[in-house]
């Protein structure tokens, strides 16, 4: 059963996704192209050590999710989940994987391609949960999460934590478990944030509270949007210090897709707005400013309960 209609599937194939079955799909990333071709990695093969040209960016959940968020780059047609039967997990892991051979097949030609690892790329051994929609609304990610670890594949699950009773549901745990917050305080992310339902803040304070009980790497991750949600480092730390993370990612917005028809690249931080905003909030949580990548506009912090790289 497709959820994705024939206006909506046309869209996301001219911007390069690949629709897997009735309502996932994949992406190349702009990493993955720099790293094929020039051998940068992405910020979270920097970060954490996975390697940004074996990694499956991907969703179960195309077009769902409970949220409109305005500095979203991605297409959105959301409406929540709406269907009563959903594809299998195995078939979802296994198809997408296919679509991962034949969005990289393009790079084996180009000189400036290592042989070696574009085969690696043909075979990936992480998978991003992240690319679009709400993956947490995919009623069996239990299960395909658990059918990625039984492949030796580590998982980055980003949710926006409007689904705490999920979170509660994860077994297993994915790899590294990843809370979008994007701002300090109800007001803020009523505006910014769109949610479908006036609950979501609470949720989202929910998940937060949830988090220290979640016995996986967790990481709060900061969507600064400059002159809409920078500051306030008093309200965030408070509601970081409920979630108790091994780190933080303070990330800026950046001007890309859809996006662009609701903001501006003023609208964009500096890595320097990005890093000053990061070391206010490291000190407030007593947390330690561990590294940085320029080029993605992101700093991270770290706890010091754990080694960011995955052993």
């Amino acid at each position: 059963m497709s959820l994705v209609d024939t206006n909506s599937r046309r869209l996301f194939e001219r911007q390069g996704y690949k629709i897997v079955g009735g309502h996932s799909g994949v992406k190349l990333c702009h990493w993955m192209r720099q790293k094929l071709l020039h051998g940068r990695p992405c910020y979270k093969e920097h970060f954490y050590g996975i390697e940004s040209h074996r990694c499956l960016q991907m969703s179960p959940t195309l077009e769902q999710c409970n949220l409109n968020c305005i500095f979203c780059w991605r297409i959105q047609n959301f409406s929540g989940w709406e269907f009563e039967s959903v594809d299998e997990p195995e078939v979802i892991l296994e198809k997408s994987i296919e679509a991962q051979k034949l969005l990289v097949s393009g790079f084996k030609g180009d000189e400036r391609c290592d042989p070696k690892m574009w085969e690696e790329s043909r075979n990936p051994n992480q998978v991003a949960i992240s690319l679009t929609g709400e993956p947490t609304l995919y009623p069996r990610l239990n299960e395909f999460i658990e059918i990625c670890k039984s492949k030796d594949m580590t998982t980055f699950l980003v949710t926006n934590g409007t689904t705490p009773r999920a979170l509660e549901k994860l077994d297993p745990l994915p790899t590294q478990l990843y809370i979008t917050v994007a701002a300090p305080n109800p007001d803020i992310y009523g505006k910014l944030c769109a949610p479908q339902s006036e609950k979501n803040w609470e949720r989202l304070k929910r998940s937060m509270e949830l988090l220290p009980s979640l016995d996986t790497r967790t990481v709060i991750r900061l969507t600064l949007v400059d002159g809409l949600n920078i500051g306030w480092e008093d309200e965030y730390s408070k509601l970081i210090e409920k979630a108790e993370p091994d780190f933080v990612e303070p990330k800026a917005y950046v001007f890309v897709g859809a996006s662009r028809e609701r903001l501006t690249i003023e609208n964009m931080p500096s890595h320097e707005t990005v890093k000053d905003f990061g070391g206010r909030l490291a000190r407030r949580l007593g947390f330690e400013t561990v590294s940085e990548k320029a080029d993605s506009r992101v700093v991270l912090l770290s706890s010091g309960k754990t080694s960011p790289k995955l052993q």
